[in-house]
């Protein structure tokens, strides 16, 4: 198989091969089986690199979440204020109303400042996961279709990714139709759920109507993923790395943008 466009250019990238010669390195160190190195490979990986941001990521949120309640009584105060305005210097209403605007988001901005938690800094993860996430899949792919090269010891390579299975899945290089894309969607519900029910107050219609796009999101994507091609090493990998893309995206928007 040979990719083409911007695939082609993904599969020949330096970020890709590095993320492949790590995946080559790991497998000569260990000597595990390949999806051990794959399972393996994405521990460290979560672990090295997301689960800090992911914490740092979870910081930023509380902390804007507690300046909410602050915010809340500084809005009351200044309601109060141009109530006061209008009533005693006679503002008309539209200047009134753009003061107003403009004082809550100078306040809020100078609370952001005090505590150090814009929340551009929230993105950081979803900036850092889906690089990542893109070339640790793309060099899984490389390795089942024997790219960027197709030599001898591509070759070899995807010998053993026939021979390395595990329990019911015997050949990677085949796509499995049912139990991994089902515990995909199982897991990408899962989170879901777990974030909607962690919730402080009750939401918005925006963020209702976010939450329901993404359950029906991951309910279609399970019988995609049963038939849209795709080896099954990678859904090794997915299982672990698009739930947390997807779901980083979701909460990111969840706390941010709504």
């Amino acid at each position: 198989m040979q990719f083409s466009g911007i695939f082609k250019m993904l599969s020949e990238s330096t970020h890709v091969k590095i993320a492949q010669d790590s995946l080559l390195w790991m497998h000569d160190y260990t000597g595990l089986p390949w999806w051990s190195v794959i399972v393996l490979t994405t521990i460290m990986m979560r672990t090295a690199i997301t689960l800090p941001l992911s914490l740092y990521q979870q910081r930023i949120f509380a902390k804007l979440e507690n300046l909410k309640y602050e915010m809340d009584e500084i809005i009351k105060e200044m309601k109060k204020e141009t109530s006061y305005g209008i009533y005693k210097y006679k503002w008309p209403k539209d200047y009134a109303r753009r003061l107003y605007n403009h004082s809550v988001k100078k306040q809020w901005n100078n609370l952001v400042i005090r505590e150090n938690c814009h929340p551009v800094k929230a993105s950081i993860l979803i900036l850092v996961q889906i690089p990542l996430w893109i070339s640790l899949s793309m060099s899984i792919r490389n390795l089942c279709y024997m790219l960027p090269k197709q030599d001898a010891n591509a070759y070899t390579i995807y010998q053993e990714f026939i021979t390395d299975g595990f329990l019911w899945v015997t050949n990677l290089t085949v796509a499995d139709p049912f139990v991994l894309p089902i515990a995909m969607g199982l897991f990408n519900l899962a989170i879901i759920e777990i974030n909607y029910m962690s919730r402080i107050k009750e939401l918005t219609k925006w963020k209702q109507y976010l939450t329901y796009f993404f359950r029906i999101f991951t309910i279609g994507m399970i019988p995609i993923a049963m038939y849209v091609p795709s080896v099954s090493c990678e859904k090794i990998f997915y299982k672990n790395s698009l739930i947390i893309v997807c779901l980083c995206i979701y909460i990111y928007i969840f706390y941010i943008f709504i």
